[in-house]
């Protein structure tokens, strides 16, 4: 347990607080979200998805419970509908945000060099003409290495489905 809090919780601490918007609330929610990989550790499947995936799961789950539970109830359903969309982690892109940590995560296991091309093409929107330019890399070697590395993402993501 001490290995798996230590591997996730910087990226559980980062997606909770960018969902709830309230450090204090996400600490409280990173907590439960430990308590529940505790208590259901043995069902973790690794046939049905990685570690990372499956605690980004719960993680989400607890920061919608956690958000419901803070919409005043209403006299109207129709109102409280509405109120606990607008407060939901969807609104804030919250799958969107899961799958930049597990990208990010991904990206960190690539070597260093590797990495850092693919965030020059894919987060600054470099060209791979550009990106040779800005490193003093040739240009043939960019596209090598993009390639290779585009190809263990490709391997790395397969094997976490």
């Amino acid at each position: 347990m001490a290995e798996i809090q230590q591997a996730y919780t910087p990226m559980l601490r980062g997606y909770l607080r960018q969902a709830l918007r309230d450090a204090d609330a996400a600490e409280d929610v990173l907590q439960q979200v430990w308590i529940q990989v505790w208590k259901r550790g043995t069902s973790f499947d690794p046939a049905r998805g990685s570690m990372s995936s499956w605690v980004m799961m719960i993680a989400r789950t607890r920061a919608i419970d956690h958000l419901r539970r803070r919409v005043p109830e209403p006299h109207d359903p129709a109102v409280t509908s509405s109120l606990i969309d607008a407060l939901s982690p969807q609104d804030h892109g919250a799958d969107e945000l899961a799958e930049r940590w597990r990208m990010a995560q991904l990206l960190a296991r690539l070597p260093q060099e590797e990495a850092r091309l693919l965030r020059m093409r894919f987060h600054e929107e470099l060209s791979q003409s550009e990106i040779a330019q800005v490193t003093g890399v040739p240009l043939g070697t960019v596209k090598t290495r993009m390639v290779r590395a585009l190809a263990r993402l490709r391997e790395m993501i397969e094997g976490d489905e």
